[in-house]
């Protein structure tokens, strides 16, 4: 029987059923039997190709068998041919209407049985053909997509590695300078947080805020240019020496200079322009006011901040009152007004970042100084 198409013969005579079974059986199909309704439902599961169905049944009759098969999800496409005596219009629409492919009257001749149910099972094997193939394909795309998701995500691991690698050497590479200056990733740490408190608080995108976050730490990555003699120079500068400290922000720039990353194109920014002021009096070009670039405006407040309450070769730390009493003192001169006041005004989001990253001082043996805050010099 494997191979043949297997036809299901319902109907309440058991005379009918087994005529059909032999006609069936002379076209070489295979054919089952049901003598009702709940019979046939229940044998559909017996891979059934096409369905010859009574429409006068008790019980169930044709009609509503054929609504139930449609209504289903597994055999709603299996074709079914309705024979009955009832030969009006209304119920060969009946019949169509509830989802019959074709329909037969009694008595059946025996060639148009032929005829219709060979039609409908090539229709049937076509049906099936192009499910199979449906399924192939959607099992292939599914070993492909699983595949295209692995290779992705295999992708995005090593992206990932690649940019925390890129992200650790910008880290070292400003804590290059810091180490020289006898500070630590802490001051790197404060000042940066501060840079970022003061971009939120101008409603820059969260982007450029997280940009200016990471660019900030490499400020005063050009003091690895200055010799130690006048970097950790414990007294005042020479005017000599004091124009050599000012090239750190010149080498600082020109190191991070012609990169096509983001970030260390506003680090060269900030590492330029970090010491401009206001007024115009800062350096290296003596910048003023909006002229000064915005992050180099942020970067000059969170910078002096930090140094002044920092420990340094050649001062001590001073307490957050008494650097603010000295930047109130500078504010429109070395700061720019505005974010000048939303450091001040967002001073308690400060505190938060200082007592975050005070251990270093700790760790030095500081205890005994006002270290609640490292960075670079005030020059």
């Amino acid at each position: 029987m494997d191979g043949l198409k297997r036809i299901l013969v319902v109907d309440d005579e058991m005379q009918t059923r087994e005529l059909f079974a032999s006609m069936l059986d002379s076209f070489g199909y295979s054919a089952e039997v049901a003598r009702d309704g709940i019979e046939a439902l229940a044998k559909l599961s017996l891979d059934i190709d096409l369905v010859l169905l009574d429409a006068i049944m008790p019980v169930l009759d044709g009609f509503e068998v054929v609504r139930r098969i449609r209504e289903g999800t597994i055999y709603n496409d299996i074709p079914i041919v309705m024979v009955t005596g009832l030969a009006s219009k209304e119920d060969r629409l009946r019949a169509a209407e509830v989802g019959a492919n074709d329909f037969i009257v009694k008595p059946v001749d025996m060639t148009e049985l032929r005829i219709r149910t060979a039609s409908l099972l090539k229709m049937k094997e076509a049906q099936d053909a192009i499910k199979r193939h449906k399924a192939e394909l959607e099992e292939r795309v599914e070993r492909k997509t699983a595949a295209l998701r692995l290779a992705l995500d295999e992708m995005a691991e090593a992206k990932r590695a690649i940019h925390q690698a890129y992200m650790d050497t910008i880290h070292r590479l400003a804590l290059v300078a810091e180490f020289k200056d006898m500070d630590t990733a802490a001051h790197v740490q404060r000042m940066s947080g501060y840079c970022a408190i003061l971009a939120r608080a101008l409603d820059l995108p969260s982007r450029q805020v997280d940009t200016i976050l990471k660019a900030s730490t490499m400020h005063d990555v050009g003091k690895i240019g200055i010799p130690d003699a006048i970097l950790l120079k414990p007294g005042k500068l020479t005017d000599k020496e004091w124009e050599i400290m000012k090239q750190h922000t010149v080498i600082g720039a020109r190191i991070l200079s012609g990169s096509s990353s983001e970030l260390l194109q506003m680090g060269e920014v900030i590492a330029l322009s970090h010491h401009e002021k206001w007024d115009g009096s800062g350096y290296p070009n003596g910048l003023a006011g909006e002229n000064i670039p915005l992050v180099g405006r942020i970067c000059a407040v969170a910078d002096v901040f930090d140094a002044l309450t920092s420990v340094r070769p050649y001062k001590k730390a001073f307490s957050n009152e008494e650097s603010l009493k000295i930047m109130r003192e500078a504010r429109g001169l070395h700061f720019d007004p505005h974010i000048f006041d939303l450091f001040i005004e967002n001073f308690d989001r400060v505190l938060t970042i200082q007592k975050e990253h005070r251990a270093d001082c700790l760790g030095r043996g500081m205890v005994g100084t006002t270290c609640e805050n490292t960075s670079s010099e005030t020059t």
